[in-house]
């Protein structure tokens, strides 16, 4: 057992200290705002050889984690149908192909310049060239940016690169000293790829449907996940035979079940694996870091990280502008791709083998690419941070300019299209404003006239007619910008109805404090349309159904009210401004009208809400 011969593997010991200590550190890095990624390459760091040596082996756990690496690119593979992956086939094969070029022959010269041989900078640059799968993907899972069309360029490169690894290794053994006797292998070894990677289409396409469906009709959901594992693991053991990535072979399986009905399924029975293999990944990254190394040879390690992050952000800005990306994508994707990856290992581990590096120049060149995998959640953090968002292009939409009518709009989202309809049912002519690009052009597929504008600005107001209009709805999904137009409606135009959409309760209190002349949660008729259709589809009478509806309104009534009047009392800022603070103020039962201490209305009265049982149904 792996516990009482920890010299046959990692041992139990080991792993819990490794999950202890990252249990530890990624919640403190994540809180910190530096990713998950850097949070366990720290823990990698404390627990590893080199620091507390609370784990000894840390190729025992990069060989064996490798395969969350596997699962994230068949649950990438999944969400890739064919017909996608054919429209991103230019991307591929052009982007990727470019910039894997560009970058290894300025990489090669930039190890050239380190005082490399041409064959060992040619095998550290191109190492360096192949991009950390593992630590881009999950950077842009954290961003939500896999689906966008940036993210789905990023994909294709990665992709690019995990094929590159194929004729990387045919060139290791083509460079190596005195192997010319085997020139005809490469050829063989192609043969072979493309036999292996011609037999997972044909199973996949005629096999695997099949096995999961005869799994599914005996209702056995163990086996379910079991298969799901072999197909994953099986995909990645036959690309291994054939000389391909594992990775590649799991992307490959991931594809040819994308269009399955037990996609969800399979993708469901693979998260919590994908997720803890991928966190030991990072772990093992961080463990074989070796500081030893560092400290012998940090000059030449500090220099060649920098020359290597350099060069390769230039080739990758370079062919990202020669494509068209514009230059905030350009800017972004050189931080997210200008470091080394895990291919890196596999190259090196092969060329010094086959005698073209020797260790101390392997453990050099690897101890870059691990810094460069840990530099990059810290780079992207303080890109966003340092880097204005990109401007929106308002190329086509029209901006307000002496417009008017009876009421303004402000936001055009879902609250607001569904509050417009009444409005426009009855030919009450409207003016519409929006920040959403998006928005704006889905609305004028449907036959909406949205202007692009900014409700916070003055200058927008007057451009919109607001002084014209009779009613100004404020419906952005923003708290604080719905504040802002709120109280600049107060202080510039006091006579103009305000209607506002609150968020929650204490927004609503706000908003009344502001003076608007009605204000609705935009979740509270919906909510009370929505009980009461579970109290009627449990066979209450209807009788029953108003009085408790009646019953729980006007509870939500009183509890409103005694926090209005309780949280002016306090002297509290709901205008997180400096707002004035008005006397104590309580309102009598039975009475509609909030009384001072004297029991009559204050001089300057809290606007009052319109009572949500008048109030029109917000539909659900």
């Amino acid at each position: 057992m792996a516990v009482e011969n920890a010299s046959a593997g990692i041992g139990l010991v080991e792993v819990v200290a490794l999950l202890g200590v990252s249990i530890v550190a990624v919640p403190i890095f994540r809180r910190l705002g530096l990713g998950s990624v850097l949070g366990y390459f720290a823990a990698g760091l404390i627990c590893g050889p080199f620091a507390l040596s609370l784990a000894d082996e840390p190729e025992a756990v990069l060989h064996f984690a490798e395969f969350g690496v596997i699962m994230l690119l068949f649950i990438i593979g999944l969400e890739m149908q064919p017909s996608r992956l054919w429209a991103l086939r230019k991307a591929i094969f052009g982007l990727g192909i470019a910039q894997v070029a560009v970058c290894g022959g300025l990489l090669t010269l930039a190890a050239m310049g380190l005082g490399l041989d041409w064959r060992a900078a040619f095998i550290a640059g191109m190492g360096f060239v192949l991009s950390s799968t593992a630590v881009i993907m999950q950077m842009l899972e954290e961003r939500g940016e896999t689906g966008t069309a940036a993210g789905q360029r990023a994909v294709s490169v990665l992709l690019l690169e995990d094929l590159s690894i194929v004729p990387l290794l045919a060139a290791v053994a083509l460079l190596a000293p005195g192997t010319a006797e085997d020139a005809a292998d490469p050829l063989a070894t192609a043969l072979v790829a493309v036999a292996c990677i011609g037999g997972l289409i044909l199973a996949g396409r005629y096999l695997l449907n099949p096995l999961f469906g005869v799994l599914a009709r005996v209702h056995a959901r163990e086996m379910m996940t079991a298969a799901a594992l072999f197909v994953v693991l099986g995909s990645a053991l036959l690309m291994e035979f054939g000389g391909l990535s594992m990775a590649m072979g799991a992307f490959l399986a991931g594809v040819l079940l994308s269009e399955s009905s037990f996609r969800r399924q399979l993708e469901t029975d693979i998260e919590p694996f994908r997720g803890i293999l991928l966190g030991l990944f990072f772990l093992a990254v961080g463990m074989s870091l070796d500081l030893a190394v560092i400290a012998r040879e940090w000059l030449f390690i500090v220099g060649g990280l920098l020359a290597f992050v350099a060069v390769k952000g230039l080739g990758i800005y370079l062919v990202a502008k020669a494509f068209g990306s514009g230059n905030h994508e350009a800017i972004t994707r050189v931080a997210l791709f200008a470091q080394g990856g895990e291919f890196a290992f596999v190259l090196y581990s092969a060329a010094t083998a086959a005698g073209i590096m020797d260790s101390e120049t392997n453990a050099a060149f690897t101890a870059i690419v691990i810094l460069s995998m840990a530099l990059t959640p810290i780079v992207n953090i303080a890109l966003k941070r340092l880097t204005p968002p990109p401007k929106v292009s308002t190329e086509g939409l029209e901006t307000p300019d002496g417009l008017s009518s009876r009421v303004l709009i402000i936001g055009f989202g879902r609250f607001a299209q569904v509050a417009s309809q009444p409005l426009l049912a009855r030919g009450i002519e409207v003016t519409i404003i929006e920040t959403d690009v998006e928005m704006i052009q889905a609305a004028s597929t449907f036959g909406f006239k949205v202007y692009y504008g900014d409700g916070t600005r003055l200058d927008i107001l007057e451009a919109s007619g607001v002084r014209g209009a009779e009613a100004v709805l404020v419906c952005v999904n923003d708290e604080e910008a719905c504040d802002k137009i709120a109280k600049l409606m107060a202080e510039e135009f006091p006579l103009v109805k305000v209607f506002a959409r609150a968020y929650d309760r204490g927004h609503a209190l706000r908003l009344v404090h502001a003076g608007v002349e009605y204000q609705i949660r935009e979740t509270l008729e919906s909510a009370m349309s929505f009980g009461e259709a579970v109290l009627r589809s449990f066979g209450t009478e209807e009788d029953a159904i108003a009085d408790i509806m009646e019953d729980v309104r006007r509870r939500d009534e009183e509890r409103f009210d005694l926090q209005l009047a309780s949280d002016i009392y306090a002297g509290r800022d709901l205008m997180r401004g400096n707002a004035p603070v008005p006397a104590p103020l309580t309102r009598p039962k039975g009475q509609g009208a909030i009384l001072g201490p004297d029991n009559k209305p204050p001089s300057s009265p809290v606007p009052q809400r319109v009572k949500p049982a008048d109030a029109p149904r917000e539909p659900a």
